[in-house]
């Protein structure tokens, strides 16, 4: 199904991909709701008839977006696999190759993308970034463990709160930029893992 999905992306004309990325666009700027039809055609360059000869509705061309690689945040257990085994410099580097990816665009269209009329689709996209997060972090303890690094705890609970930090951080510069708070991004990580590192060891 993944691969089927996958090649009617790769088939996408031209125009077709123009009216994707203007929704898209507008979605993150504007929100799902606020979106029009005629502020994609507009976007797009096309006519409003054009959009409904290519798509059936404005749902259809988000979740054909929501299809898209581009248009989804590049968040794979593969990219927590750079560990060094050291407790310190290993939580830095999840926190920071999450932060790497989940732009602030990314944080905006989420956002847009959790209108109810989109939400049972576009959940499972979406709730998929924290989950490869908090099982990668959880399988990362759990093998430090067995090499007797770290105690045996709740790894999911402590997964569970580097996440939220993480996240917190990533979504309250995504809305508010420096205006709430000027903390730069590689202080934010080495304070965080510093104080999540004397709750724990």
């Amino acid at each position: 199904m993944i691969a089927s999905t996958c090649m009617e992306v790769n088939r996408v004309d031209d125009t077709s991909q123009k009216i994707i990325d203007a929704t898209m666009s507008l979605v993150r700027d504007k929100g799902y709701v606020a979106t029009t039809t005629k502020d994609i055609a507009h976007l797009a360059g096309v006519n409003e008839c054009t959009l409904f000869r290519k798509f059936k509705n404005k749902k259809d061309i988000v979740l054909n977006g929501v299809a898209q690689e581009k248009w989804r945040a590049n968040i794979t257990p593969e990219i927590f696999e750079n560990v060094t085994w050291e407790l310190r410099s290993d939580l830095e580097m999840f926190m920071a190759a999450y932060m790497d990816r989940i732009t602030p665009d990314f944080v905006n269209l989420s956002i847009g993308l959790r209108a109810p009329q989109l939400y049972d689709e576009t959940a499972p996209m979406i709730m998929k970034i924290p989950q490869t997060f908090i099982s990668s972090l959880v399988d990362y303890f759990e093998k430090m463990q067995r090499l007797g690094k770290i105690q045996p705890m709740n790894y999911e609970n402590l997964a569970m709160i580097l996440f939220s930090s993480t996240f917190g951080y990533t979504f309250l510069k995504a809305s508010f930029n420096q205006e709430l708070s000027k903390i730069e991004r590689t202080e934010f990580i080495k304070n965080s893992v510093e104080v999540f590192l004397n709750g724990i060891l």
